[in-house]
């Protein structure tokens, strides 16, 4: 009866897909939430690749994800992944569903899937990854994941035993996960730019999770992200099995150090989580068991997904995308940390609207407050332009960041945004939108180009 009842999903999901072709809808889950619709149990029965690799956290996990799919791609290899879908359940079965022939049995080798944090209690009960690369835990969604001690929970329930962790060692939140598998860790030495006390908002971790003392930080990066120590019971972040050390912005290089040997990769990006990302993808095919050669050569072939980030020059300006995920105090913290490091005059384009889930959040904007708006509020950043539905209440929070309000414009209608652009001399324009506004953006960034050279 099971056997009846998966093959009549399977071939519904797959039916639902013709469908949408045909009706040119975009549903990337549809086929996933049909399938379970009608088994509960899909997950369960449909074939799988040989080799999984899971790619989770707070933030990062979908720019790594995609960048081990273009990597091992690059060397051959045919990857069933998620990356057009759905993080959730219903993405991961659609993927698994285009992932086998009509008798069920999978077409791949391997696979790569991001998972979303909150979503392993539904996926890892019937998926085990080989590897799961855990980028960091940190303060996400509020009204959807609330505090990251609580996903950490879920995360050592549901992984597997079976699995081997690549843990972001710097994070004492993550690291700490799943004590019982087996596991190495990535982290970067210390910084020139490093602290010892969180200047943050937000700080998740302050005191020691054995004896509940006050946490020291031999460096601290951001947040609580560092290397800690508690001086009442000794208890320490792990220490790092692949660390960065001599971070080199000016040649864009990153030497990495395992078990005493230093090879030195290219950085994708000068921001610091760009940089947490590279390490993480050097220490994950290293544990798939590529050479440091091979890893070095595939990784000079791939870039970060220009949905996350690109920047584009015309005449004396430069006109950045990037992503800022809205709803995450502490991601959208980490760009406005970036962007205000940089030297040079700019201005920002804030868009981080919620679109998809406008109506669940209309009455929230306690995220907000969690972020560090202060961080915008530097001398050479000279004109703030938040739009959209939300743009009121960013226009407020700014204000409380101490920022001139004469420096600041909202408006309802993120098309308009380009209009109220002032195009400084060697102007750096940055627009920065949330996940559900990429398309929005890049109408946005269109109507930049345009005003840039001239037009209407």
């Amino acid at each position: 009866m099971h056997r009846i009842r998966f093959f009549i999903a399977l071939w519904g999901a797959k039916g639902s897909k013709i469908l949408l072709k045909i009706t040119r809808n975009n549903g990337t889950n549809f086929p996933g939430k049909i399938a379970i619709k009608i088994c509960p149990d899909f997950l369960k029965y449909i074939n799988k690749p040989k080799k999984i690799i899971g790619v989770t956290g707070t933030n990062g996990k979908t720019t790594v994800a995609n960048l081990a799919i273009d990597m091992l791609e690059y060397d051959g290899e045919k990857v069933l992944n998620n990356s057009l879908g759905s993080n959730t359940i219903t993405g991961i079965v659609t993927s698994l569903i285009n992932g086998v022939s009509l008798s069920g049995k999978s077409k791949y080798e391997k696979g790569v899937f991001e998972i979303d944090e909150k979503s392993t209690k539904r996926i890892f009960p019937e998926v085990t990854p080989d590897y799961l690369l855990v980028t960091n835990l940190s303060r996400d969604s509020i009204m959807r994941n609330g505090h990251p001690e609580y996903i950490s929970k879920i995360l050592t329930k549901y992984i597997p035993k079976a699995t081997k962790l690549i843990i972001n060692a710097d994070d004492l939140i993550s690291s700490n996960i799943s004590p019982e598998n087996e596991r190495v860790y990535f982290g970067i030495d210390k910084m020139d730019t490093d602290k010892t006390e969180c200047t943050n908002l937000i700080n998740d971790l302050q005191i020691c999770p054995k004896c509940h003392s006050k946490l020291s930080y031999d460096y601290l990066r951001y947040h609580h992200m560092g290397k800690a120590v508690c001086n009442n019971c000794g208890f320490s972040s792990p220490e790092s099995d692949y660390l960065g050390e001599n971070v080199n912005l000016t040649d864009m290089t990153i030497d990495i150090k395992e078990a005493g040997d230093v090879n030195r990769y290219r950085l994708l990006n000068d921001s610091v989580f760009n940089i947490y990302n590279v390490v993480s993808i050097v220490a994950l095919f290293r544990e798939l068991g590529y050479s440091h050669d091979k890893t070095k050569k595939l990784l000079e072939k791939v870039n970060i997904i220009s949905s996350r980030y690109n920047v584009k020059e015309i005449d004396d300006k430069k006109v950045f995308m990037q992503m800022t995920k809205d709803r995450n105090a502490f991601a959208c913290t980490r760009v406005f940390d970036y962007i205000s490091s940089l030297p040079g005059e700019k201005e920002l384009i804030i868009m981080m609207s919620n679109l998809d889930d406008a109506k669940h959040w209309s009455e929230n904007t306690c995220w907000l407050y969690d972020c560090d708006f202060e961080l915008l509020n530097k001398d050479n950043i000279k004109n703030i332009v938040v739009v959209g539905p939300r743009s009121k209440d960013y226009y407020l929070r700014i204000l409380f960041a101490g920022i001139d309000g004469e420096k600041v414009v909202n408006t309802m209608n993120e098309l308009d945004a380009p209009n109220y652009l002032k195009l400084f001399e060697n102007d750096n324009i940055y627009i920065l939108y949330g996940t559900d506004s990429i398309e929005l953006a890049s109408l946005v960034k269109e109507k930049v180009e345009t005003r840039i050279r001239g037009g209407n």
